[in-house]
């Protein structure tokens, strides 16, 4: 009876929005009134389930639905700002796969954004002659962003049906597929489970920060979920944050009993894509690099949403914002190195891994042959990744290894990381 009685208040204020044209409501985003009737209806939502609506919506997602990046989107990353990131990242990525291996490797990007830092890559791989040691996987659940990432880096590309079979010989897991002028070919995965089970190097360059999480706050009746509910008594509909009133599975499953922080926020599905790549590199070989603004659980309440490159509130008109945490570096650690799989180095500042990798002097060599004009953009964008007031200091770099290579990663140092210990 008590649950026939919310529905019916609910489709009762329901129709009440519709009949009223001038309610704040109907100038809403399609997306605010799904999540307004799915609170209206059921409660209040964690906000994990708020995250993954408003960024993955198929219909009405923030990523799934537009180009996001650069100075007409709400933000722009290092790849974006300056060639040099990308450059760098790919001597690194050469320099650590010469040590280990002659084989050809799997390139994986996860959240690859517009295709610019796997072009950079690719550029610098053409210079060297190893363009045909070299596939590209993308892990893209966006169609709008894979339509621009094939625009950019293919000749050619087309659109496939996955397909699995029960000998799993001829199974295809990837959406699209194409190659580049160069003749590497490229593959779009919608998970990065459905990317083949081979010696890969992955990059993770911003995009943990924009997985879904969930928030605790600890009160004097223990621990409770910040979750996500609506403001009813006022004219104007909108969003709020209220704590549940016991505490929810979340809490009995992702706090540790021996947490000291009094604000919590955790990532699930980091966690299960870093066990996944951990498993992998473990069973198959390679290398990852993580690049993310981050912590060490140092930081608390970090949750906010940008807009046109401005803070903005992360629970005004959804859809219309990204929506963003700082990843927790100890996780990713403490997950990679579980049951002696991988050894691990970081994270650093962004600003020390490029500079130590010699981006000072390939700035002076670039800017040898430029005009005035890209001298003043070059400087630039290397002042913007670089500097400790601006992306130098607040992104962390990390590198995981199979602990395999324990010895002779003392022997060869990682490039990036040779003050670093090694953590296992």
């Amino acid at each position: 009876m008590i649950r026939l009685s919310r529905l019916a208040q609910t489709f009762s204020r329901l129709s009440h929005m519709r009949l009223n044209s001038l309610n704040s409501l109907e100038k809403k985003t399609d997306l605010y009134r799904q999540l307004y009737a799915k609170i209206l209806a059921c409660g209040p939502i964690t906000l994990a389930e708020y995250m993954k609506e408003i960024l993955i919506h198929p219909t009405a997602g923030y990523y799934t639905t537009r180009d996001v990046f650069g100075q007409r989107g709400d933000f722009t990353t290092s790849p974006e700002i300056s060639q040099l990131f990308g450059e760098i990242v790919a001597i690194w990525i050469i320099n650590e796969w010469r040590k280990i291996s002659g084989e050809s490797i799997q390139l994986v990007e996860l959240g690859p954004g517009r295709g610019t830092l796997i072009s950079d890559i690719l550029r610098v791989c053409k210079k060297l002659n190893l363009s045909n040691k070299v596939s590209i996987h993308l892990i893209e659940i966006s169609p709008v962003l894979s339509v621009i990432q094939a625009e950019k880096l293919c000749i050619e590309s087309r659109n496939i049906e996955p397909r699995v079979n029960e000998d799993q010989k001829n199974s295809v897991t990837h959406y699209r597929e194409g190659v580049t002028k160069d003749g590497v070919k490229i593959y779009w995965y919608y998970s990065i489970n459905d990317v083949p089970r081979k010696f890969s190097v992955f990059i993770a360059q911003e995009f943990f920060d924009a997985l879904p999480i969930h928030k605790f706050q600890r009160t004097d009746k223990g621990w409770r979920e910040i979750l996500i509910d609506i403001v009813q008594e006022s004219k104007e509909e909108r969003f709020r944050y209220v704590l549940s009133q016991m505490p929810t599975a979340a809490c009995k499953v992702y706090l540790s009993p021996h947490e000291k922080r009094d604000h919590v926020e955790v990532s699930p599905q980091c966690s299960v894509i870093i066990d996944y790549m951990s498993q992998s590199l473990w069973e198959c070989g390679g290398f990852a690099l993580v690049i993310d603004y981050g912590h060490e659980r140092e930081k608390t309440d970090t949750f906010r949403a940008f807009c046109q490159h401005k803070l903005h509130d992360p629970l005004l008109n959804p859809g219309t914002a990204d929506l963003t945490a700082d990843v927790d570096f100890l996780l990713i650690r403490e997950i990679a190195q579980k049951d002696d799989r991988l050894i691990t180095f970081g994270p650093v500042t962004q600003r020390k891994f490029l500079k130590s990798l010699g981006i000072d002097l390939r700035l002076k060599m670039i800017l040898q042959n430029a005009t005035s004009t890209q001298k003043q953009q070059i400087e630039s964008g290397y002042r913007m990744i670089t500097d400790e007031d601006k992306m130098g200091n607040c992104f962390k770099v990390l590198s995981l290894f199979p602990s395999v290579l324990k010895d002779h990663l003392k022997k060869w140092p990682v490039a990036g990381f040779e003050d670093e210990k090694i953590k296992s």
